[in-house]
């Protein structure tokens, strides 16, 4: 259901969104901030049409983007050809096990509820000690998405608590470094937050 929504409005999203972070400049700040600390290659995983991606890759950073929809994709790879873009689930990934120095998910659980968020699969491909940076809807709340970017979908959007998605996030094997809580936007339907994350490293509490 959420690959065909999206399939079916990719054109008209990637015309509607052509940039990263206009206007928006904390979210900015969150996202240079995890460009600093993050060394290695760095999956965008559910990458859209691109943007972030192309976004990351301006902040110096190796980094490709995943996608569950080939019409995202499709529309990543016109915008951005010299970026790397591959069909995937961020439930179940093709990537091997701490094989990135870090990763971007940026509103891509928001069709998730807060029990459905892939955070063992997140932590698993995330290298010991490497980040992650999380973009979503802060809230409580969960509504039927019917119509969007000028096309009818059939999406259910989820806002997820910022302390619920920490604790599921720890449990998995996260520490918290920093969050960021803002306001609605002119465009958005409510407040945002950004959680910036890194893998514990089993090795930093041993002590032999």
């Amino acid at each position: 259901m959420t690959r065909a929504s999206y399939d079916v409005v990719a054109a008209s999203y990637a015309e509607l969104i052509p940039d990263a972070h206009d206007g928006r400049p904390l979210d900015t700040a969150i996202m240079r901030a995890f460009a600093e600390l993050t060394e290695g290659p760095v999956g965008d995983l559910g990458c859209g049409a691109g943007r972030i991606t192309q976004h990351l890759h301006e902040l110096g950073l190796d980094v490709f983007g995943v996608d569950l929809s080939d019409g995202m994709l499709d529309q990543a790879r016109k915008l951005y050809p010299h970026l790397t873009f591959t069909q995937g689930d961020i439930t179940k990934l093709d990537l091997e096990d701490d094989s990135l120095g870090g990763a971007v998910v940026w509103y891509s659980t928001v069709h998730m509820s807060a029990d459905e968020v892939p955070w063992r699969e997140l932590h698993r491909v995330v290298k010991p000690g490497g980040y992650l940076l999380h973009g979503f809807k802060l809230g409580d709340q969960k509504k039927r998405l019917s119509y969007a970017y000028g096309h009818d979908v059939d999406l259910y959007v989820h806002w997820h608590d910022i302390d619920e998605t920490v604790s599921n996030a720890t449990a998995a094997g996260f520490n918290e470094v920093a969050r960021l809580q803002r306001q609605k936007g002119v465009d958005e339907g409510g407040p945002q937050a950004f959680l910036l994350l890194q893998k514990r490293n089993p090795a930093a509490g041993s002590t032999s």
